[in-house]
């Protein structure tokens, strides 16, 4: 973002005073200006230059060395976003039949759409997260630049921390003749500054994310179990959960942090739409296959037994269940399809949730120490049922504590009746079915990975404050890294193809100019071509 305002006084021709910027100041000067506008805004503040150009001179030699790294960083950044924009043409254009998940993976990552954010709904929290992250990765951007101007004795003319229509940015103005004098490989290392910066800034982000828990252990513990945050009314677990809850197990797989809570959840959706519910019919009795089951008494069976369709077979208070195969197997008749298997009259067992989940587990799709899915395991008097499940809809046993003193108070309190929940209860620990889009309910939730050992409600939100930041900065400084080294105008990577192309090459200055702009009118094409795509 540097070159901006030294390119807009080139480009059209504003006089300027060729003197230096005074490293001392006097007091009746200003300090600070602003602009305004309809749509733009700045602040320009003048009170850095000194500190950071005597930084700069103090330090010149070790800086000078650390952004000759940035410039091969910077020049690996422009050649890989290059090819990234070459490959996005030729999908554009169809020449090239490789897979489209590449495509769309690395455009995504060029355009500052990270793959894993796909689909992801932005709360206002996350909207706060981004506009931090963002003005942290602008301002470790524009450092960069400015430490490296200064290294090389460019003194700075001001620092501008602007607002464009809805988006924060910042700038650095510098005398822009004296860049001018400045050897091509001293200009790079300037111009390279703010993309090495930001990849600084994701290795630094990266590394604490990664230590974090180390960084907080003396007031946190970490790797057991979930904590809840907040669970808002809109949740469908509203009334299940409650802040301070801590996640034990979801199908009693045991969870150890928040990332797994989404990753269990979204691998049992996918294991429900990968399998088929109903594979077998003998007789007028339906055999659900692989399913996650419960050992049932024999004679509670018989007293529940009804033979009915699957739609609305019992009443609202109680739960359609049915026998899970111990085979793998799927066998139908001569002629018949699984529609007609399923429109079919057949047994069915019309039982209570809450008791139900009481019982010993059985089936395949619990946890490795319930079941590996060879057999039913229930005794000789008992019989294997697996809830009847609407299309979409998913059955999930998700256990739970609340170690507050007053939770058994609480917990008498807390659950409603639900049609398609059940639950059991042990003082402050507990277990209650969810049935429907997992998916939904796991991202309903706020969620911590870290308990404070004070007990303290408020200290609760800073780890979770403090991983968010850096996981969005992470993002943010990427994009802006990825984004200023694509060979277009106004970015950082028109100055580098620019310096590149006068330090590495012999063309003329005629030839030069012809090439430069062939790359970043072509670099501006196909980037435009990219994100419409994207938006597509």
């Amino acid at each position: 973002m540097m070159e901006v305002e030294s390119r807009r006084i080139r480009r059209f021709g504003i006089q300027r005073n060729n003197t230096l910027l005074p490293l001392h100041v006097s007091s009746s000067a200003n300090h600070t200006r602003n602009t305004v506008s309809c749509w733009y805004c700045d602040y320009k503040i003048s009170s850095f230059n000194k500190p950071l150009f005597n930084y700069g001179r103090r330090y010149a030699r070790f800086l000078k060395v650390w952004f000759s790294i940035g410039v091969g960083f910077a020049l690996s950044v422009l050649l890989g976003v290059t090819v990234i924009l070459l490959w996005e043409l030729a999908r554009a254009m169809h020449l090239c039949g490789g897979s489209n998940r590449l495509g769309s993976l690395t455009s995504a990552s060029l355009f500052g759409f990270s793959p894993m954010l796909s689909g992801f709904r932005l709360s206002l929290a996350d909207a706060g997260y981004i506009f931090i992250s963002t003005i942290i990765s602008v301002v470790v951007h524009e450092v960069g630049h400015a430490v490296a101007a200064t290294s090389e004795g460019v003194q700075i003319e001001y620092i501008a921390v602007f607002m464009a229509v809805l988006f924060p940015g910042a700038l650095v103005a510098f005398n822009y003749e004296l860049l001018q004098t400045l050897p091509h490989l001293a200009a790079l290392r300037v111009y390279s500054a703010g993309i090495w910066h930001n990849a600084v800034c994701c290795a630094a982000c990266g590394l604490a994310l990664f230590l974090l828990p180390l960084f907080l252990f003396p007031f946190y513990s970490s790797g057991h179990s979930p904590m809840v945050l907040n669970v808002p009314p809109t949740s469908p677990l509203s009334g299940y959960l409650a802040p301070g809850d801590v996640i034990l197990s979801v199908d009693n797989v045991p969870v150890r942090n928040a990332q797994e809570w989404l990753e269990l959840n979204t691998l049992t959706y996918n294991i429900k739409l990968n399998n088929v519910n109903i594979s077998q019919h003998t007789g007028d009795v339906p055999i659900v296959n692989r399913m996650k089951g419960y050992c049932v008494p024999s004679f509670t069976m018989e007293e529940s037994k009804i033979t009915e369709t699957y739609q609305d077979a019992c009443p609202s208070e109680l739960t359609s269940f049915v026998k899970v195969s111990c085979s793998y197997n799927i066998t139908l008749d001569a002629g018949q399809n699984q529609t007609d298997l399923l429109n079919k009259p057949r047994n069915m067992y019309c039982l209570k949730a809450k008791d139900v989940v009481k019982l010993n587990k059985c089936g395949g799709h619990w946890g490795p120490d319930v079941t590996n899915g060879s057999g039913c395991t229930c005794s000789q008097d008992e019989f294997c049922l697996a809830p009847v499940q609407e299309p979409g809809l998913v059955w999930v046993e998700i256990t739970y504590s609340s170690p507050s003193p007053e939770c058994s108070l609480h917990e008498r309190n807390r659950f409603s009746a639900s049609e398609t929940s059940g639950l059991k209860e042990t003082n402050c620990d507990g277990t209650f079915i969810f049935v429907g889009d997992v998916i939904s309910m796991a991202h309903s939730i706020q969620l911590t990975s870290y308990q404070p050992r004070l007990g303290l409600k408020l200290v609760a939100y800073f780890p979770n404050l403090l991983e968010r930041i850096l996981m969005w900065t992470f993002h943010v400084s990427l994009a802006l890294a990825l984004l200023n080294g694509l060979p277009v105008y106004f970015l950082d990577g028109e100055s580098i193809l620019e310096a590149t192309l006068s330090h590495f090459t012999s063309l003329s200055p005629r030839k030069r100019k012809k090439v430069l702009r062939l790359c970043l009118f072509g670099g501006l094409f196909i980037s435009i071509i990219g994100f419409f795509q994207e938006l597509l």
